[in-house]
């Protein structure tokens, strides 16, 4: 994408014609104690050799080998279709769509986002998507407690079984505005301890449930919402969107706010980010949904037409206000989402999704018949699950990394009774032989160990 930068002799005639003597000038409205004297901790520049140089071998250390880490970013296999498209121009540069007139494609392309995106949850209506699946975490909870104004108390559940990283997001977010986030204990099973909610019945506003959970299992979701419903409680629900090719989706097992990271449509792991997160609810609740909304019309010559149908004007004008001070939708991000979905559509996207079910079956059974090794909890799971070791599950990961294989992701960080579990996962690109050659790789180092 080129850049040309304007001449000083543009710059001189441009301020010209404003009246204004230097660039400084644009910014004296700024008290001068808030004003910075240059950027005197950034380091000198570098030159573009010794930039990409640097840049590429950041990148030779993504490739280290086969990956089996899951625990929100998955290494899926991603079309080259999709970024082929998405790198185009008219995508690539494109901006926020205010003016409809001139973005009708872009405008056209996150419909069809919003379109796909609640069919695949159930919901009613679709957002423009946020940052990520954290932040859409943060957002769905402001959200249900600015729309269940029944409740007594600005108080949100969320179990440990949810992802630690979504939980720590999302308490830092939203703790502001004097929101209380309880954090639920998990049972035997790896899922939510069911006994717990007794303690809060009447006293909430929102309960959150992550399907499939942080370990991979499947929490009783049927069992949960009747709970929420019996108490006046919204329920959020974070999900894997492509194991909702497969599950139920929350919206018909009775979600009033769902999210996630759309990571795994078409967004490849790069080093972990970025990503965008989706956000989903139904009708009655769209006014107190952040970010935009777009909306198929007709013109005056009765021609289809797509505007910016309900968004949050206050996050641009009165922030003290706004539902939201996200001003982004990752677009770019959602684009290449847009055009992995169309290119797969419903069938495509369920064979991904079985593929990544099978192959994860597969790999727990070769994992477990290794001696020494086993699973943490027993139960249905999508495409990752935890089992536990002989020894320090860090230490393994980092011998088997040595070989070639990224072996999962360590729990002792986050979970410190669990220092000897590790979360792996396969998706549609692991083979036969990968998993044969981690499970070999897994048994001869537990055997040298012994």
């Amino acid at each position: 994408m080129p850049f040309i930068p304007h001449t000083e002799a543009e710059i001189e005639s441009m301020l010209g014609v404003i009246g204004a003597s230097s660039i400084d000038d644009l910014f004296d409205e700024i008290p001068a104690h808030l004003q910075v004297d240059g950027l005197h901790n950034v380091p000198a520049g570098v030159s573009e050799m010794a930039m990409l140089a640097k840049l590429s071998e950041r990148a030779q250390q993504d490739d280290a080998g086969v990956c089996f880490v899951g625990a929100g970013s998955y290494d899926h296999h991603i079309p080259a279709a999709v970024w082929d498209i998405t790198a185009r121009g008219e995508f690539m540069t494109a901006y926020t769509p205010y003016q409809a007139e001139a973005s009708q494609g872009t405008l056209q392309l996150i419909y069809e986002y919003q379109t796909m995106l609640a069919k695949l949850t159930g919901m009613e209506v679709s957002n423009a998507s946020v940052y990520d699946g954290a932040s859409g975490l943060a957002e769905a909870i402001l959200m249900a407690v600015r729309a269940n104004r029944k409740a007594p108390a600005k108080r949100v559940l969320v179990p440990e079984t949810v992802h630690p990283l979504y939980r720590r997001a999302a308490t830092n977010i939203v703790r502001n505005q004097d929101i209380d986030v309880r954090i639920l204990p998990m049972a035997a099973d790896g899922r939510l301890d069911h006994a717990s909610l007794a303690d809060w019945a009447g006293d909430c506003a929102a309960l959150v449930v992550q399907q499939p959970n942080f370990f991979g299992t499947l929490e009783d979701v049927d069992a949960l919402a009747d709970w929420a419903q019996a108490n006046e409680v919204l329920l959020i629900a974070v999900a894997n969107p492509l194991s909702l090719a497969m599950l139920k989706p929350p919206g018909e097992w009775g979600a009033d706010i769902v999210c996630g990271d759309g990571q795994p449509f078409g967004i490849p792991m790069a080093s972990g980010g970025p990503s965008f997160g989706f956000m989903c609810t139904n009708t009655k609740y769209v006014r107190q949904m952040p970010g935009r909304i777009i909306g198929r019309t007709v013109d005056l010559d009765g021609k289809t037409g797509y505007a910016l149908t309900l968004q949050a004007r206050e996050q641009h004008i009165r922030r003290a206000k706004a539902t939201s001070n996200i001003c982004t939708n990752q677009g770019l991000l959602v684009t290449a989402g847009t055009i992995y979905l169309s290119l797969l559509g419903d069938r495509g996207l369920h064979q991904v999704a079985q593929q990544c079910h099978h192959n994860a079956l597969q790999l727990k059974n070769a994992l477990c018949a290794v001696p020494g090794v086993d699973p943490v909890v027993e139960g249905a799971f999508f495409n990752e699950f935890v089992i536990r070791l002989p020894r320090s599950a860090e230490s393994v990961v980092d011998d088997l990394l040595r070989q070639g294989i990224h072996a999962g992701l360590p729990l002792g960080d986050y979970f410190p009774d669990m220092q000897n579990a590790l979360l792996v996962c396969a998706t549609e690109k692991r083979t036969p032989a990968e998993i044969e050659n981690y499970a070999r790789a897994l048994g001869a180092l537990l055997d040298d160990a012994a």
